[in-house]
């Protein structure tokens, strides 16, 4: 699919939602994050759920969507648990971006930790599965991005990662204020790597806050037609998140086109309030977007198949 024109969208309505039988998945579905499984139409999503402590845990369910979307099986054990005590991931794990490399996959993961004179710290991790994403590795203890003299705020966060032949690139969710101790202001940064692996932070804004906004959040970037395209996340004073879109010749420099992405919110429906942190499925000729709706992904995953007119 290349967004060139206002796109429009088909509601299909939930297709994931919490498993209240397993003792670690109390609520939520957060953050849908596709992994290919084949070229059948199967995926893997990963979300995370939240426990009775109402602590984030990543899970799976797969999906096939070849000729009527299905779920296939939904995972028995969780795929990653909180961090060690003290780690910047001790407080829950949330997915972002996971990418095949070889026989691994790679999830690059929020890391959630309470803070005492702000609300949370919010710090990107990363994890390695060798059987397929049903249980990962930590690659390291510490995150992945760091606290600099450009970025001194601990949320560095929501990471979407592309490997273009040999160049590692990375957006992410960067940290620009606090506004008071329950309320960040934050937008969207570049770093690249030659491993994916270690980063290096340009502290480049790729989209900028506008005046009356107060939150980029969770960047969904994909290349096409030697051109990046990101879904995101933006959320005003007045309304809450909305999906947005831009377009960019080389990663960095982007232009909002927000007008184009024409997903509305239902009326008195589980995505009323909110549509947010969207993603996209590919298969054959066909597009579908998994996002979240009201409080985050209370209720579960949406999802929407994209309509050519």
């Amino acid at each position: 699919m290349e967004i060139i024109r206002k796109i429009n969208w088909k509601k299909l309505g939930l297709v994931i939602k919490p498993n209240r039988t397993k003792f670690w998945e109390a609520k939520y579905c957060m953050l849908p994050t596709p992994l290919k499984l084949n070229n059948s139409g199967s995926f893997r999503i990963f979300y995370s759920t939240r426990n009775k402590n109402n602590q984030s845990i990543i899970t799976f369910t797969d999906i096939d969507i070849k000729k009527k979307i299905k779920i296939r099986r939904q995972s028995e054990l969780p795929s990653l648990q909180p961090g060690q005590l003290g780690c910047f991931d001790d407080n829950g794990v949330t997915p972002s971006c996971v990418i095949k490399i070889k026989n691994k996959i790679y999830l690059y993961y929020v890391g959630w930790k309470p803070r005492c004179t702000t609300r949370y710290s919010l710090v990107s991790g990363l994890a390695i599965s060798k059987n397929g994403g049903k249980t990962f590795t930590r690659y390291s203890k510490a995150p992945i991005l760091k606290n600099t003299d450009r970025e001194p705020l601990s949320i560095l966060t929501a990471p979407w990662v592309l490997k273009i032949k040999k160049k590692w690139m990375m957006w992410y969710v960067s940290g620009e204020v606090w506004l008071h101790s329950d309320l960040p202001r934050y937008n969207i940064k570049f770093a690249y790597s030659n491993n994916g692996l270690d980063w290096h932070q340009t502290g480049k804004v790729c989209i900028k806050i506008k005046k009356n906004e107060r939150a980029i959040a969770r960047p969904y970037v994909f290349y096409q037609n030697k051109k990046f395209h990101m879904i995101y996340s933006y959320e005003t004073y007045k309304e809450k998140y909305r999906l947005g879109y831009a377009r960019s010749n080389d990663g960095i420099n982007w232009k909002r086109m927000d007008n184009l992405f024409n997903l509305k919110n239902s009326k008195n429906k589980w995505d009323s309030q909110m549509v947010e942190y969207g993603t996209l499925i590919n298969f054959k000729k066909k597009t579908f977007l998994l996002y979240n709706g009201n409080n985050y992904g209370l209720k579960g995953i949406g999802i929407a198949e994209y309509i050519n007119e």
